[in-house]
């Protein structure tokens, strides 16, 4: 259930105004005055809760990978690993617009800070990684394929998510809505766990 920003502090509301502006226009096309005007707050509560415009930003990061972070923690262990994930993502991102036009204008931005933030991802993901192969007693197959892993996830994870609009125009239907979430979903857990030529591997021993 969505709280609207009149239920809000004015730190939080100035958090999620700065979130839904920073989606729309970038982070450097955004100034604090317009976060202010659209969070109903005066300008000088930005200084007084965040220290700067870095520290408003720093605050929206923080309470997008706390979230990021809350969803992966009460992920079905129960399930494959890929099913789990694809399930976080359908929660994250089909169900927020702009939780993917914040993260698609981050990582996007090529920036000191949108470096940290994939890295961030990154070490979640990994971490992720080793918690679901525990639970499900998966092995890595090398050292190689182990290191890379947790950047496939985020490819496959993100990449939609940052091509989304030069993909919708090959998709027939939105990308994020739940049937065509779960169907991507789907094809994800059978390249992750069978590859494209799985099939061939096992014909041939390797």
């Amino acid at each position: 259930m969505r709280v609207e920003k009149a239920d809000l502090t004015g730190r939080a509301r100035l958090r999620r105004a700065a979130l839904e502006l920073f989606a729309e226009r970038g982070f450097e096309a955004t100034s604090t005055r317009a976060v202010a005007a659209a969070a109903g707050v005066s300008p000088a509560l930005v200084t007084r809760h965040f220290g700067s415009k870095e520290g408003l930003r720093a605050a929206v990061d923080k309470d997008v990978l706390d979230r990021i972070g809350s969803e992966l923690a009460d992920a079905d262990s129960d399930v494959g690993l890929m099913e789990s994930l694809g399930a976080v993502s359908a929660r994250l991102f089909g169900a927020d617009p702009v939780l993917r036009g914040y993260l698609r204008q981050v990582l996007l931005e090529d920036s000191e800070a949108s470096a940290v933030l994939f890295g961030r991802l990154l070490r979640g993901a990994q971490a992720e990684l080793e918690r679901l192969s525990v639970v499900h007693g998966a092995r890595g197959r090398s050292g190689a394929d182990n290191a890379w892993a947790p950047f496939q996830m985020l490819c496959l994870i993100l990449g939609p998510l940052l091509l989304e609009r030069v993909m919708q125009p090959n998709v027939q239907d939105p990308m994020f809505a739940p049937d065509v979430l779960k169907q991507r979903s789907a094809a994800n857990q059978r390249l992750l766990l069978q590859g494209f030529y799985g099939c061939l591997e096992e014909r041939h021993g390797g």
